[in-house]
């Protein structure tokens, strides 16, 4: 009787091996220490563009957080105090991350954000090696995560713009075209599953960058089905047959995305619902009006390169290039795999075409096409139009490696015996490492506003006018406040800086119709006591319906009011909130009910849409660990598909 075969174990060049056992997945991460390297100097580069923004969303970050909220949407210290629902409407995943490891791990304000900058850059090379290898073999992804790793604009979001949320977004995009790639080719549950949290990853990370790279993951995707559905039609020569390939493949990519959706509708449903109570004219106009930042053609291969904002007209001190040796790799592996993989067509075809689309859109001759009704409106979420190169940089990187690609014709990399190193890939990692080696630097400097602290917030709220963002009822945008005055006065004075106590404007207060005294008071809320018609001698209160509180918070739907039975009492009875009509602020102001005195509670809490979804969050993530474990015990092959 013959002998049954061995299993022998897996070589390292042995295709599919996981990643954790491939040794070029950890020499593509290896390789990226030139890009971190900035990042472990001594200091911070407190002058970037957006480095300075980072420390401060995570220093109000904190401060909720320490009041026992999990999710903070609330940021009390911005626009000098007034508050502003700053993670309501902006990607808080990155500051996330950087709060553990300032909690758990001890981490500085300004180390924790210089750490969630190595880790963007590492999971971005990880994850651009992951799809590549997928598609092309081991050789192409580590050649494609350096090309991604170093290109230029790439280096320019980490070094000169210092954008937290979009450098963590460089993570989530190729993980989103692996995933639902993977899922086209094998409607797997765990595909399914890792598309949607991709897909929810990115949405949570940057609510922009996921607007410009939709369209491009759509038509991916659209490709992808277009390639697979012919082999899974039931009848190749009827048109229902070839709709029902199409739909089959179709269902994997469009769960994936819902999940995803459903996964975070925590943040993007009232991110959306809630969005036009904030004004979003500071956000686009002045210095934020997009008109002054087209790209002229020789800006995209000018070697210039320098630090600070950017500048309307053909001067520009900061560098837009392309990337000479990144170009010339993506332009070469396009012609090359174009004639010796004609099965790649479609795919080359998406990218070439998403590539060359939004780098034109970037440019001054296209600038009219930012004002068409429905395609404008588009357009104007990149803020910037040069924003849009965060498409063309995720596709430079996908092609720059495919020139390694191994095989012939349309072998799929599991079916092609691996190499490990090789002498063409040694020479192409370091071109592309050394093209881009002058633009590893950062500019390390001192803090202009002193220590993080909150004098040194309203200094840069001041100085740089940053952080001011306002509420839709704000008619005028302070420019300081006596919050800021009390702070900076603290800190000059030499005395600890530590938070106001009350929130309450005496100010707009009658004496001699309404004491008002605050008795417990955080980030997300303030108990007060009340007392109208005060009788000092005797020591009462009498009613009357006249009166009201002002407090130093810009009115915004989630803060409520309630009269109180007692001191930290229940809520007896919940009380009006109006945006204050009197002056320009838009506080918010609560009428002091007849009852001679009491306390009235003043808490932020979840509107409508924050609850329901949250409940959306809560039910995927069960439906997914569910179908999860229906797998794992051996229902999910017997009765919903066959593996």
């Amino acid at each position: 009787m013959a002998a049954k075969p061995t299993a022998r174990p897996a070589s390292p060049n042995q295709p599919g091996l996981p990643l954790w056992r491939d040794g070029l997945f950890w020499l593509a991460l290896a390789l990226t220490l030139f890009a971190v390297a900035p990042f472990l100097l001594p200091g911070y580069f407190w002058g970037a563009n957006d480095a300075r923004h980072h420390v401060y969303f995570l220093f109000e970050f904190d401060r909720v957080v320490q009041d026992g909220i999990w999710w903070p949407r609330w940021s009390p210290d911005f626009a000098f105090g007034y508050g502003y629902p700053f993670f309501n409407i902006y990607g808080p995943f990155s500051h996330f991350l950087a709060e553990g490891l300032l909690r758990f791990l001890g981490f500085s304000y300004t180390g924790a954000i210089e750490a969630v900058f190595v880790l963007s850059i590492l999971g971005s090379a990880g994850a651009m090696y992951a799809f590549v290898r997928s598609w092309a073999g081991r050789q192409a992804g580590l050649l494609s995560a350096l090309v991604y790793t170093y290109a230029p604009y790439h280096l320019l979001d980490l070094y000169v713009r210092a954008n937290l949320a979009e450098s963590m977004a460089f993570v989530w995009l190729p993980l989103c075209l692996w995933t639902f790639r993977e899922v086209v080719r094998r409607p797997r549950l765990p595909w399914i599953l890792a598309a949607g949290v991709s897909y929810a990853g990115l949405m949570l990370t940057s609510n922009l960058v996921i607007v410009l790279f939709t369209p491009l993951l759509a038509l991916y995707v659209l490709a992808l089905v277009w390639i697979h559905a012919p082999a899974r039609a039931l009848d190749s020569r009827s048109w229902p047959g070839r709709l029902g390939g199409w739909l089959v493949t179709g269902l994997g990519p469009l769960a994936g995305g819902l999940f995803g959706l459903g996964l975070s509708a925590v943040f993007w449903l009232p991110m959306l619902l809630e969005r036009r109570y904030v004004r979003v004219d500071q956000w686009f106009a002045g210095r934020y009006d997009f008109r002054d930042d087209f790209l002229y053609f020789f800006q995209l291969f000018s070697p210039r390169w320098g630090f600070g904002v950017s500048q309307p007209g053909p001067d520009d001190p900061v560098g837009f290039q392309l990337g000479a040796a990144a170009l010339a790799l993506a332009v070469i592996s396009v012609l090359w795999a174009w004639r010796t993989r004609p099965c790649w067509r479609v795919e080359l075809g998406v990218f070439v075409l998403a590539g060359t689309v939004t780098t034109l859109l970037t440019l001054h001759p296209l600038a009219p096409l930012w004002d068409w009704p429905v395609l404008g409106t588009i357009l104007q979420f990149a803020q910037f139009p040069w924003r849009w190169l965060t498409v063309t940089t995720l596709v430079l990187g996908v092609l720059g490696g495919l020139i390694l690609a191994r095989g012939h014709e349309c072998q799929l990399p599991e079916e092609v015996p691996e190499a490990g190193l090789s002498l063409p890939l040694l020479v192409l990692a370091a071109l592309v490492i050394l093209s881009s080696y002058p633009l590893l630097r950062v500019q390390i400097r001192e803090p202009a506003e002193g220590p993080v602290s909150l004098a040194g917030l309203m200094r840069f709220q001041r100085d740089a006018d940053e952080l001011t963002g306002s509420t839709a009822w704000v008619k005028e945008i302070p420019t300081w406040s006596d919050m800021a005055e009390y702070y900076i006065r603290l800190d000059e004075a030499g005395q600890p800086v530590t938070p106001v106590t009350t929130n309450v404007d005496y100010g707009a207060i009658d004496p001699e119709k309404l004491v008002v005294g605050s008795v417990a008071h955080n980030t997300v809320m303030e108990e007060v006591f009340f007392c109208t018609n005060p009788d000092r001698e005797a020591g009462a209160c009498s009613p009357r319906d006249d009166q009201r509180i002002v407090f130093n918070r810009f009115y915004y739907p989630g803060w409520r009011a309630w009269l109180l039975d007692g001191m930290h009492g229940q809520p007896v009875e919940e009380l009006p909130i109006l945006p204050e009509e009197e002056g320009t602020l838009g506080r918010i102001t609560v009428p002091v009910p007849p009852t001679g005195q009491g306390y009235i509670l003043l808490r932020y809490q979840d509107t409508p849409p924050r609850v329901i979804g949250k409940w959306i969050s809560w039910i995927t993530l069960a439906l997914a660990i569910l179908l999860l474990a229906v797998r794992k015990i051996g229902l999910w092959r017997r009765f919903v598909v066959k593996e």
